[in-house]
């Protein structure tokens, strides 16, 4: 009894012990989000200052209006949601066909398709930005089609790095749906096709949502290849907006703060918002496959 006691006592001790070190833990990854919103609540003269402390006395919202006016933030905010809409659309779209043939299909070749797929994470993506860069100018100056500051080189470019990640994912997804399923279908009478649309695509919902929320939240903090391949405001996404604003209002931290809160909230929200699909997505196939 007493042996049983311990060990109940000592399992209960490490239960609390986990618990204490996983909310440190997240003190310490969330506490930088909440000192950017704190600050971006103060008069740039408080900041300057020092006299921020843990609490805001009057917060100081006009510091939003202020930024939206100077960062001309719209801008950059309607070019950051189609650019990344976009790529989700068309990454998400190559990863389910692509993820779908990798777990269903053996042809010759597939495993090695499968490996070159996953092993161009490998590569530094900055290896990528000179030759891309100079394969667009060779394509305005042969084919007279414009890459360079136009949506489309941005799309192009932030769906060709998220695709691979992406079928890996939906590969996962797909590989521990039961192929008894589609079998039931087609044996009804649907053909492959409706089986994968009526059947597949209904349960497969949470990894595409999985995928979805890793595209677009990846291509919207992208920042390296945006600066290089886009240089007028009609095209720049909402981190070049915020660096051309670092270099201009380098010592506006209260604006700078502000630009940083209105871009990060809505996405750690949207995070918080689908994470049990993002979570179950990221996991499926893990024992399976």
């Amino acid at each position: 009894m007493s042996y049983r006691m311990g060990a109940r006592m000592k399992k209960k001790a490490s239960y609390y012990v986990l618990n204490i070190i996983t909310w440190f833990i997240v003190a310490i990854m969330v506490f930088p989000i909440y000192w950017m919103v704190k600050i971006s609540l103060h008069t740039n003269g408080e900041i300057l200052d020092g006299i921020t402390g843990f609490t805001i006395p009057k917060p100081h919202w006009v510091n939003y209006i202020d930024m939206w006016d100077n960062i001309n933030f719209s801008d950059f905010f309607l070019n950051s949601l189609i650019i990344c809409s976009l790529t989700m659309v068309l990454a998400c779209a190559f990863a389910v066909m692509a993820g779908y043939a990798l777990a269903r299909f053996k042809f010759p070749g597939s495993g090695t398709f499968g490996m070159g797929v996953i092993a161009t994470q490998m590569i530094p993506g900055i290896m990528f930005l000179l030759p891309i860069y100079l394969m667009f100018l060779s394509i305005k100056e042969t084919i007279g089609i414009p890459m360079i500051d136009t949506y489309w080189g941005m799309v192009l470019v932030y769906t060709a790095f998220y695709t691979p990640m992406s079928i890996w994912i939906m590969r996962s997804f797909f590989v521990a749906i039961p192929r008894d399923l589609e079998e039931s279908a087609m044996i009804d009478g649907c053909t492959r096709f409706q089986a994968f649309v009526k059947v597949i695509l209904p349960l497969s919902m949470p990894g595409i949502i999985a995928t979805c929320v890793y595209i677009f939240l990846t291509a919207w903090d992208e920042l390296l290849f945006a600066w290089v391949l886009t240089t007028t405001p009609d095209v720049q996404t909402i981190p070049v907006g915020i660096r051309l604003f670092v270099g201009q209002y380098n010592n506006r931290y209260d604006l700078l703060m502000s630009a940083a809160t209105v871009v990060t909230v809505p996405i750690i929200v949207t995070f918080f918002l689908t994470q049990k699909y993002f979570i179950r997505g990221m996991t499926a196939g893990a024992v399976k496959g």
